[in-house]
């Protein structure tokens, strides 16, 4: 959300972003209290979630988190408009229009009744937003919720679904995480449903991916969805803006917040340390641009996906929650980037795949299929002309300014 504020704030629009106050404050002890203090047209604002305080460096429990946003959000968001509105209490334009997370659609019922325009932003797959849709046609034709948990362990989750365009030969296990509940009033499982459906209200969808990548389920998009603009890879359009413009105080750094400290034996460290790296965090974006690179063991989540491609990097996929099964099904089926890591993988079957990721043909077939999708993600961005940089000018100016040029990202 950060990188697309930027570029707006490239195309001269003054930007107020708007995050809760947990993760406004998360990112300032990761990054440093001068970190988010942003310029006189880049501003950051914060609203509660509703959640009750706890500690600092706490992991908030996600399906309590999603159910407040719903509940709560909108009265805090509509009292910020109107603060930001007043201009006899703000320092700022008028809002005029709003760019929100697709999972925060209570911006919609503010926008709606400023009557100005709000574009939501999916920034996650495509493969993974359509994963999401077909939830409630799961529970109509009685495939979700599970039976009991056995369904979890039993083959059931192979079964084969064959209605999703794009996706033929998807499996339940390869859909989104959150229809594994026996419980058809699963918080997350609604959440997902309701969320998804008020996009419908959204005045245009933005996706972070490459039309090339992800053209077939992006055109089988129900058409009762709005406008849909593909803008990615983010970071490549950035990347396009002289180095000068781009210098605002936003530092946009990929972090690692650790729980308990990994234990590592003394003699792994020994037999590896003149081999390999172990830290904490690293720069992935520049780590993957690398040509020394040769693989990448992912959880398959969207922006390691992305980087992934666009530094032309072959992918051992371990996926564990959320679309990132779904992204991992087509980074081996569809994309031909990616092998499988089965959750119950043991080492010999790591090493196997590493071994063949690495020296076997099947590694260097991906690998070629990877440096593909490099450049067509480079042909997507690079340029006035690309179809990415175009998409992104035909949506200001179709959307954004159909009222006029200051808006709030959420």
């Amino acid at each position: 959300m950060l990188k697309l504020a930027k570029l707006l704030h490239h195309k001269g629009f003054h930007i107020t972003f708007v995050n809760t106050e947990y993760n406004h404050n998360r990112l300032l002890r990761s990054q440093g209290p001068d970190s988010l203090k942003g310029t006189p047209s880049f501003c950051f604002e914060t609203i509660p979630d509703g959640l009750p305080p706890s500690d600092a460096d706490a992991t908030q429990d996600v399906p309590s988190l999603c159910d407040s946003t719903k509940k709560t959000c909108l009265t805090p968001f509509r009292e910020l408009l109107s603060r930001l509105n007043n201009t006899c209490l703000s320092n700022v334009p008028p809002v005029t229009c709003i760019v929100s997370d697709v999972v925060m659609s209570f911006t919609l019922i503010a926008s709606q009744e400023l009557n100005i325009p709000n574009v939501l932003f999916w920034t996650a797959s495509a493969c993974g937003f359509m994963g999401y849709l077909q939830y409630r046609s799961l529970i109509e034709k009685g495939l979700i919720p599970l039976k009991d948990m056995s369904y979890l362990t039993n083959g059931y989750l192979n079964t084969v679904i064959d209605w999703i365009p794009g996706m033929e030969g998807i499996r339940l296990k390869d859909l989104p995480t959150l229809i594994r509940t026996t419980d058809v009033d699963d918080i997350m499982l609604n959440f997902a449903i309701g969320e998804f459906e008020n996009a419908r209200n959204a005045s245009a969808l933005l996706f972070n991916t490459i039309d090339d990548l992800e053209n077939e389920v992006l055109e089988a998009l129900p058409p009762t969805y709005p406008s849909i603009f593909v803008i990615g890879p983010l970071q490549l359009l950035l990347d396009q803006i002289p180095h000068e413009d781009a210098l605002i105080p936003i530092k946009s750094n990929l972090w690692k917040e650790q729980g308990e400290s990994a234990i590592l034996p003394p003699e792994f460290v020994f037999e590896t340390e003149k081999r390999g790296l172990v830290a904490s965090w690293c720069p992935q974006e520049q780590v993957l641009g690398h040509p020394a690179i040769g693989g990448f063991l992912t959880h398959s989540g969207w922006n390691s996906t992305m980087e992934s491609l666009c530094g032309g990097v072959p992918m051992l996929c371990w996926p564990f929650l959320f679309e990132q099964q779904t992204n991992c099904w087509f980074c081996k089926n569809q994309w031909g980037v990616g092998m499988e890591i089965e959750s119950e993988a043991k080492r010999d079957e790591i090493e196997r795949l590493v071994r063949e990721l690495m020296q076997g043909e099947k590694g260097r077939e991906m690998k070629k299929k990877a440096m593909e999708w490099k450049l067509l993600a480079e042909k997507a961005t690079t340029g006035p002309n690309s179809s990415s940089y175009l998409n992104l000018e035909t949506m200001i100016k179709q959307v954004l300014l159909s009222s006029t040029t200051y808006p709030i990202i959420n």
